[in-house]
């Protein structure tokens, strides 16, 4: 081999020798088997034919005698075998042409050589060992006529005959016998064809006398008993039959003695001065080589096997440029893979799983980390390798692996197995570089302002990877595995998540630098099943297959989660507040000019500035996470309204419990049927809870209208954060038209309800407290007690103006109405109860009516206020059903009985024909109604009345 040849890592597959052979041995070897086979495979006898025009040998030694070696070469002939391979011709111009290297003679280059001539100088061999060579073989044919050259132990023959007047000088000549010693040990006891036996006692002779020989010369004279000796053991030995019935004889042909001679012969088929070419001859000189087989035992599959690895072991010993040597293999190992489904020879078996794993080996080497091996540069070199790899894995698999025989072959995609295993190991490789250089980065950068996140800077750097892969290295891939970018991104996708799952498990709280990471794997993600769903996209089950190996990085759900985890804290710590500042909450108007609580103030700053906090959040899903956090403050608010108007009563709790139905003794006077209402539990209950809620009357009152101040207070906030949030959204990067539409904004609505009902519940509560507990002295105790001329309403009335004007000055304008409409309804319920249940204080007669309507016109004038109060309409609103009961106290006795019986009737039917049963009281008074009617007779002081009371219902006639 050239030295220009570079040293490659690569033992050879073809197998080591045992004895101390190089590859100079070999190659002098090789050539005399090939001098000798190319005399005599005219098949004529080895003899020597004189020239006819010389009479000195010497003049024509360097002169080949043989026809075949005598055919001429044209150097420009085409090469059929590198056609098919489609290998490149030698180069030109400054490049020496075959034949002119060392040795040549001076005339040569006048005219054409012949393959003899060539072959010498592709093997480098000098003209004078040629020479010498050919003098053997002449005085081999000429003892040994008739005898073919296979059957012909030829080292044997050539010791024999070659002397030392043969060679320069006597160092030359016993390094020569030595190597010729060794060959014969080489071929005959290391590695013979046909095995030896341990005990064999001519082995055993042989090898005594080569080790004799290799320590000292031997005599090889005709008549040398020591030569005697050695040809009878070689003989013997070489003599032995492999089952062929031939009378070949065996010294050259064993494994693996036979492939390393036959791999020197190969060699010479690349020019001397273009090593990473062929020669034009190669066809003329293949046929040659080819004639060797019958000494050194080769066939056609090892002939494949053989050349295969000669073109792979050039490519790589010639720097891996010449892509063609490659594809010129890839071509060889189609022909092998035809031989291994023919034959299940062991030997041969073993020789090309050695010859096809070193190849496979340094294919995998580079394509398993291919990424590192190749770029654009470089790329049309990996189409070859991942060419050749694959072609060696199927052999392996298919036609030498056990296991794949075993199973039914469409149950095994070798080519395509095999590159999902190469893409898959070289982006974990390179996924782990970039990984470590995105380390790096960050770290080079952590003195500049606002540094990028590891993961960011890998999430980008993995984008670029997965877009390259698609783009360079896909295309080729593609050829064996169609979904090639898909199992790329597939892996990338695994790779990055893998380090995602970890930081997503140590992330305590949503920072900006969780936030980037989080929406850098979000777009990668994107990208990344966008590129499979596109690659995919034809296969059989349209790619379902490769997105599920694509779990979703959920790096939406784990920024969602995050914001919720902020959301609940914000939130719990608001509903804390709450409580604490609702329990120091003093309601007390005095305490703040407002008007309304400051803690109602602060709860609303607080949700504001919450507001301001998660509009702030660097997230990409404001509007799809914004109706969590409006759930929440909605819900602290209605905690903080509910709590605001607990504890404060209602219109039930102020109102009187209606009295029984009687007609008492004058004696008994009003204050005997409070005692008789004291004697129920519940109205001592309500007595009891009024007195604690409200300690102090006035200020009972004035912290009632704060309450119902700082609830509307909250109610028209409402508007205004729902217009903020409408702001923050059309800022966000991430809003839609639909988020506006559906009133994403506008989500207060427990407090808007929480509001609107404490309000209300507040009005009545502080109407009724008004009316029936703190006016209660003018008007229970006062309002026609004895004799209505003399206890009109004025008194009520200026109780209710005093309280009024308080009203006025500290309600809110929005809410003021309601509440004085609450306190007008309160005092007609209050007339009307005084007038139907007032008890035994009280008693009318017709000529009364005239007082109670007076005094009703100016309960309503009140809340006029000639034109400045209450609308007109509102108040006849209300005073409907006082309108319509006021005329029953003008109505006469008789009529007033005759209508209760009528409708008592109606109601109950002609089981009250025999006797009128006493209607239940419903609290709802209507001049239609029977307990209405049968009340205004109760308080009607006369004597129809009295008599139809005591005949109907056994009531006392006297009052």
């Amino acid at each position: 081999m050239s030295s220009k040849l570079i040293a490659s890592d690569l033992d050879s597959p073809l197998g080591q020798l045992s004895t101390q052979l190089n590859d100079s041995d070999l190659r002098a070897t090789a050539y005399e088997i090939f001098v000798a086979v190319s005399r005599t495979s005219a098949g004529k006898p080895l003899t020597y034919i004189s020239n006819s025009s010389s009479s000195d040998l010497s003049t024509h030694h360097h002169s080949p005698n043989s026809p075949a070696l005598q055919r001429s070469l044209n150097s420009a002939a085409a090469s059929k075998m590198k056609k098919a391979f489609g290998l490149k011709s030698p180069g030109s111009g400054s490049k020496k042409s075959p034949g002119s290297g060392p040795g040549s003679g001076q005339g040569k280059s006048r005219r054409s050589l012949t393959v003899g001539e060539l072959m010498r100088s592709q093997m480098r061999v000098l003209e004078t060992t040629d020479s010498r060579i050919r003098k053997a073989l002449v005085r081999i044919a000429a003892g040994q006529v008739g005898r073919r050259i296979e059957s012909v132990v030829l080292p044997l023959e050539l010791l024999q005959q070659l002397k030392l007047s043969d060679f320069t000088d006597q160092l030359e000549y016993e390094t020569w016998q030595k190597r010729t010693v060794k060959v014969l040990e080489a071929g005959l006891l290391m590695h013979p064809r046909v095995p030896l036996e341990k005990s064999n006692p001519t082995s055993q002779r042989l090898r005594q006398i080569i080790n004799g020989a290799l320590d000292r010369p031997i005599e090889t004279g005709k008549n040398s008993e020591s030569m005697q000796v050695l040809r009878s053991a070689v003989m013997s030995v070489a003599s032995r039959s492999d089952g062929s019935f031939s009378e070949i004889c065996h010294w050259a042909d064993g494994i693996p003695l036979n492939l390393r001679l036959y791999e020197m012969l190969l060699e010479a088929c690349f020019d001397v001065n273009d090593e990473t070419s062929i020669i034009e001859e190669v066809d003329e000189l293949m046929e040659h080589i080819k004639k060797t087989w019958t000494v050194l035992g080769m066939n056609q599959m090892l002939h494949n096997i053989c050349f295969t690895w000669v073109l792979f072991h050039r490519f790589v010993a010639t720097g891996q440029v010449e892509t063609g040597l490659l594809d010129a293999a890839d071509g060889q190992l189609a022909e092998v893979a035809k031989d291994a489904k023919t034959t299940k020879d062991p030997q041969y078996s073993k020789v090309l799983s050695s010859t096809l794993s070193c190849i496979l080996g340094w294919s995998e080497k580079r394509l398993l980390a291919y990424h590192e091996t190749f770029d654009s540069g470089n790329i049309e070199a990996m189409q070859s390798i991942v060419s050749l790899g694959v072609s060696a894995a199927k052999i392996l698999v298919e036609d030498i692996s056990n296991e794949y025989r075993r199973k039914r072959k469409g149950e095994v995609d070798v080519a395509r197995s095999t590159i999902d295993t190469y893409i898959r190991s070289s982006l974990r490789s390179v996924f782990a570089q970039t990984l470590e250089k995105a380390d790096s980065s960050r770290r080079a950068s952590k003195n500049q302002p606002n540094p990028l996140p590891v993961l960011a800077i890998l999430a980008k750097d993995v984008g670029e990877l997965a877009l390259n892969e698609k783009q360079l290295f896909s295309p080729i891939l593609k050829r064996w595995h169609p979904f090639a970018a898909s199992v790329a991104v597939a892996t990338l996708h695994a790779c990055y998540g893998n380090e995602l799952k970890h930081f997503i498990c140590g992330i305590m709280e949503l920072t900006p630098d969780a936030v980037q990471v989080l929406r850098a794997a979000d777009k990668l993600e994107k990208d990344l099943v966008q590129i499979a769903v596109e690659d995919s996209v034809d296969s059989d089950d349209g790619g379902k297959a490769i997105i599920r190996e694509m779990p979703p990085f959920e790096a939406e759900a784990a920024i969602a989660n995050q914001v919720k985890a902020w959301i609940k804290a914000r939130v719990d710590r608001l509903k804390d507040w709450v409580d604490r500042n609702l329990q120091q909450e003093v309601w007390n108007p005095q305490a703040n000019q407002e008007g309304f609580a400051p803690s109602a103030v602060e709860v609303l700053r607080i949700i504001d500035e919450t507001l301001d906090a998660y509009f702030q959040l660097p997230i990409p899903m404001h509007p799809a996470l914004l109706p969590d956090l409006m759930a929440g403050l909605d819900r602290c608010l209605q905690y903080y309204a509910t709590k605001a108007k607990s504890g404060c009563g209602s219109r039930n709790t102020y109102v009187p419990m209606m009295p029984a139905l009687t007609r008492c003794t004058t004696g008994s006077k009003f204050q005997g049927v409070w005692k008789k209402k004291e004697k129920s539990p519940n109205l001592q209950n309500k007595s009891s809870q009024v007195a604690t809620m409200n300690g102090h009357n006035s200020l009972g009152m004035l912290q009632l209208c704060m309450r119902i101040n700082t609830l509307h207070r909250i109610r028209m906030e409402l508007d205004v954060l729902e217009k903020k949030i409408i702001t923050h959204l059309r800022n966000s990067e991430s809003a839609h038209a639909e988020d506006f539409s559906n009133g994403l904004a506008r989500k207060f609505e427990l407090t808007t309800s929480a509001c609107v009902e404490g309000v209300q519940q507040l009005s009545e509560a502080l109407a009724y407290k008004i009316v029936f507990h703190d006016s209660s002295h003018v008007l229970w105790n006062g309002l026609y007690a004895g004799e209505p001329s003399s206890s009109g309403i004025n008194p009520f009335l200026q109780e209710l103006e005093r309280n009024l004007i308080i009203i006025s000055d500290t309600m809110h304008e929005r809410v003021r109405t309601q509440v004085v409409t609450d306190i007008m309804r309160a005092s007609f319920d209050g007339f009307l109860l005084v007038l139907l249940a007032g008890g035994p204080s009280r008693a009318f007669t017709r000529q009364d009516s005239e007082i109670i309507e007076d005094d009703f016109k100016s309960l309503k004038d009140l809340f006029w206020a000639n034109g400045d109060g209450l609308p007109a309409e509102l108040i006849d609103k209300f005073s409907v059903t006082a309108r319509g009961i006021l005329p029953l106290y003008r109505t006469d006795t008789e009529s007033l009985i005759e209508r209760f019986r009528r409708v008592t009737l109606e109601a109950y039917g002609s089981s009250a024909r025999s006797r009128l049963p006493l209607p239940p009281t419903s609290g709802e008074w209507n001049p239609t109604e029977p307990n209405t009617l049968l009340r205004v007779l109760c308080y009607r002081n006369d004597e129809v009345a009295t008599k139809f009371l005591k005949k109907t219902y056994n009531l006392p006639k006297k009052l």
